[in-house]
């Protein structure tokens, strides 16, 4: 880490466009760029600058793919411990499976959208499990019909239950739970099972468009629409026509493109940008969201007639860490799904294994599962995963436990129970969740609060009433 307090990120692309556009991405994280043109320039900067102390290093792969793995593997020799991140246009599982035996720990397909990148670095920064190749283990197909979705518990059973009634309407469905919790599987899974299941189901990420885009990747333009609209395009709801259209994260969808999606869901008709005439269009849509929208509603961040339209029908789906017990099943599943990938092959799962898994609350949820078994698919050696292919979860399993009410001691070094077994005052337990979660999310408040399920004046008022700190 630089002197004031900046991470130090090594950009090595040969070109300028993306190297700005890289380095504006990750200087809102607070990391600070130095640049290599090629890899021996970057090899050359690490022998000649001793000094110089690189949190991590982005290597955009503009060559040929065995290029690329012989300067990850140089890389790695001489920096053992540093994160190497990789961006490709290439997105197959037989690349990142020789990139990561070659030593990278992340892996990012081009165009990437800015989020995808801040989350890596932060992965980075947080010194966790940095080699989550999620663009990847999300291109294994998941097109699974209910009868297929692995899980027993019966919250779990009980949300694909109502999922499952809701695919023989016609009416909309909202996809709420945790990012990673397998809202998309259950879309799919619904639009399978629906009259609609031969047609096309089209999904868009609301959070990955740029704002000033929306519009145009729902509901399509006509050619010289607007400045840089060279041509025709077709919006994503004539795409879907006569399917279903997947809204996720559809509380990041801006609040005038929230106005023109309630009009198309009343009318039945489409308008795009710089078009005459309406255009009608038959379309289902699901919507998902990691957020509780009724409370984006309640904060103006989300129109409360859009809200009640999209939400006809509602599936809550559970995070994993509510339904341990189906982790074993779920594991093999994964495995089995993952051993169809080119380069690998089936593998079993010792006890040990799964009970280490079993004990980790999975911040991620089933999409971290899947990652962590990718990438120790991808390093085993043997005929079966172990404790010893897990190292990350091994790592961070003291401070992320999962256990029965009642029995937990500790959360992420929040101490629930005095020495003398009773509990803390909740005042006590409450302050010390808010410097974690101060701390874990360096200062910025707005997340601070958010991830707490508070407004940011109640966050404020809570930091003046126990005596916080803001730089906890």
């Amino acid at each position: 880490m630089t002197r004031n307090g900046q991470r130090l990120l090594m950009l090595i692309d040969d070109e300028p466009a993306q190297r700005r556009l890289v380095s504006a991405i990750a200087a809102r994280r607070d990391w600070r760029s130095v640049f290599a043109a090629d890899g021996e320039t970057a090899i050359a900067m690490l022998g000649t600058q001793d000094g110089m102390q690189l949190d991590a290093i982005l290597l955009d792969s503009i060559g040929p793919e065995a290029d690329a793995v012989r300067l990850i593997t140089e890389l790695r020799l001489r920096r053992p411990q540093l994160p190497i991140l990789m961006l490709t246009a290439n997105g197959s599982v037989a690349d990142a499976v020789s990139a990561m035996r070659a030593g990278a720990t992340d892996f990012l397909v081009k165009p990437f959208a800015a989020e995808r990148l801040l989350a890596a670095l932060d992965t980075v920064a947080a010194g966790t499990d940095a080699g989550e190749l999620r663009p990847l283990t999300e291109k294994i197909p998941a097109l699974l019909g209910f009868d297929e979705i692995v899980g027993a518990a019966p919250d779990f059973r009980a949300a694909l239950a109502i999922a499952a009634k809701a695919a023989r309407a016609r009416v909309p469905v909202l996809i709420e739970g945790e990012s990673g919790v397998g809202k998309e599987v259950v879309a799919e899974a619904i639009h399978a099972a629906s009259t609609r299941g031969k047609k096309p189901m089209i999904a868009i990420n609301c959070g990955a468009i740029p704002a000033n885009l929306v519009e145009s990747e729902l509901f399509g333009h006509e050619k010289g629409a607007f400045t840089g609209a060279f041509e025709r395009k077709i919006g994503k709801f004539q795409d879907a026509d006569g399917g279903t259209l997947f809204l996720d994260e559809i509380g990041e969808m801006p609040l005038d493109a929230q106005v023109k999606l309630l009009r198309v869901l009343q009318s039945g008709e489409v308008q795009p940008i710089g078009a005459r005439h309406m255009r009608e269009v038959d379309v289902r849509v699901i919507a998902a969201t990691n957020k509780k929208l009724i409370e984006e509603v309640e904060a103006g961040r989300f129109r409360e007639d859009l809200y009640y339209r999209l939400n006809v029908v509602q599936v809550t789906i559970p995070p994993l860490r509510e339904r341990t017990g189906d982790i074993p099943a779920l594991a093999r599943h994964l495995l089995a799904r993952i051993a169809d990938q080119p380069g690998l092959r089936p593998l079993g799962i010792t006890d040990e294994a799964l009970a280490l898994l079993g004990r980790y609350d999975w911040p991620g949820n089933v999409r971290q599962l899947q990652n962590a078994l990718f990438r120790a698919a991808v390093l085993c050696d043997g005929d079966a995963l172990t404790l010893h292919d897990f190292p990350q979860i091994a790592a961070l399993g003291s401070g992320r436990v999962a256990a029965p009410v009642g029995q937990m001691a500790t959360s992420g070094g929040v101490t629930l129970f005095r020495p003398d077994g009773n509990m803390r005052p909740l005042e006590e337990i409450e302050a010390d969740v808010i410097r974690l979660a101060i701390g874990h999310y360096r200062g910025r408040m707005t997340e601070v609060a958010r991830r707490l399920g508070i407004g940011r004046s109640t966050l404020y008022r809570k930091l003046g009433e126990l005596g916080i700190d803001n730089a906890a």
